[in-house]
């Protein structure tokens, strides 16, 4: 009995995937909830399991390719008895994710028509796939499999002597960049190309249309971080035996945030149309980074929690999302983001917009610098500090006031519990 492998859903808005990495092969044993392959979307990354044990006897829809929604990705046959898949017939040894791919799938993209006395079978998925990164034509690669067809052998053999594709030949760069120019071939042959992941290519894109639509500005202050840090080295080992989590710096930002934003809640707003959409709550975006890029999971109701309860939720949040775990829900429905360039080093920086919100605070460094206090130089642990904000909605006054607000709840974080 064959049991077919489809496409779980996505999530919200989300359509389609590219499928990123198959870890098992046709003949290959499964057992039921296993992870057959990987899925990335313009968010995050889903896994596939087996829906039943038995013998992974078919991959429909090869690495790379993209995929809709309850889409067909392989088959499964149930029981011991299961035929694995058969070899190539011009090698015993091919790898079995090299046989030749099926008729295309109507949300498949479609392959460029042969021309006239080309290869009459079509080449293998992995040997399409390894043609791209290297830039190399289907043309420009001898295929020894059944028809002529190319295999993924073929493409490293041809790779390791030295084979290039003309500047006319190699793939267009994505869209979000500025085509480039002609290339020396000395340094050609030094570069080498890789396809933008689905979610980098949405980090692109989302950045560029925030730069596009808004109306962006930056205003910038620092603050003195000696009272924050006193208080977290006076009291940070009884709150880590009470409550199990260590006290750092960003519960204390995301509360004063959520202070700020109630005297200037436009920053906590965002524009839908001709209307200004007023949240009366603090859904606080907090910017993680990953192997695979930014990501911005969100802390519901961050207005109402405490700095335990936050400290919690952005420590298991962050975790998820540097092992790629992270739900679509837990990454949707923002209304305003904190950014900590601090934990890489930097000084300064102008952060920007998370669309469709209309503010996002900047981190950074704290440094020692000489400050004047009362009259007398002295040394302070100081850190600068960035609002973007969508100037549409935000005014100059309201975006300085939110910022000063900020600078005063962490200078005096006794205000913070009077709520003043």
């Amino acid at each position: 009995m064959s049991i077919e492998v489809r496409v779980p859903t996505l999530g919200e808005s989300v359509s389609e995937a590219t499928i990123a990495t198959w870890f098992k092969k046709p003949g290959d044993a499964v057992s039921a909830d296993e992870m057959l392959c990987e899925l990335e979307t313009d968010k995050v990354t889903v896994e596939v399991p087996a829906p039943a044990s038995g013998t992974l006897s078919e991959i429909i829809a090869a690495e790379g390719e993209t995929v809709g929604v309850n889409a067909l990705l392989a088959m499964i046959s149930e029981g011991e008895g299961a035929a694995p898949a058969p070899k190539s017939d011009a090698k015993s040894d091919a790898k079995a994710d090299d046989k030749p791919a099926e008729e295309p799938k109507a949300d498949a993209p479609k392959e460029e028509p042969k021309k006239d006395g080309e290869k009459k079978g079509e080449d293998a998925p992995s040997a399409k796939k390894a043609m791209a990164e290297a830039g190399l034509s289907s043309d420009q690669v001898q295929g020894t499999g059944r028809d002529g067809r190319v295999m993924k052998e073929d493409v490293q053999r041809a790779v390791s002597d030295g084979t290039k594709a003309s500047p006319a030949q190699t793939s267009a760069p994505a869209p979000v960049s500025v085509p480039r120019g002609p290339v020396p071939a000395d340094d050609a042959v030094r570069e080498e190309r890789v396809k933008m992941t689905r979610l980098r290519a949405t980090i692109a894109r989302r950045l560029k249309d925030a730069q596009n639509t808004a109306a962006m500005l930056t205003t910038y202050n620092e603050v003195d971080m000696s009272a924050v840090m006193a208080l977290r080295n006076e009291y940070k080992a009884q709150f880590e035996k009470k409550h199990g989590v260590k006290m750092g710096f960003m519960s204390f930002f995301v509360k004063a945030c959520c202070h700020a934003l109630k005297e200037v809640p436009e920053v906590n707003a965002e524009i839908d149309g001709q209307e200004i959409v007023y949240k009366n709550y603090v859904h606080m975006g907090v910017a993680v980074g990953t192997p695979s890029g930014l990501v911005v999971p969100v802390v519901r109701d961050a207005d109402q929690m405490s700095f335990a309860g936050i400290e919690k939720k952005i420590g298991e949040l962050g975790l998820r999302a540097r092992d790629g775990k992270l739900s679509m829900a837990e990454m949707q429905g923002g209304s305003f983001t904190i950014s900590n360039g601090g934990v890489y080093g930097s000084l300064m920086s102008s952060p920007i917009l998370n669309p469709p919100q209309s503010g996002i605070l900047g981190m950074h460094k704290i440094q020692d610098r000489p400050v004047v206090v009362d009259g007398q130089i002295v040394i302070r642990p100081m850190m600068y500090l960035a609002l973007s904000y969508d100037h549409r909605i935000v005014d100059g006054k309201g975006a300085v006031t939110f910022l000063v607000r900020v600078k005063e709840a962490l200078e005096d974080p006794q205000r913070l519990l009077l709520d003043l």
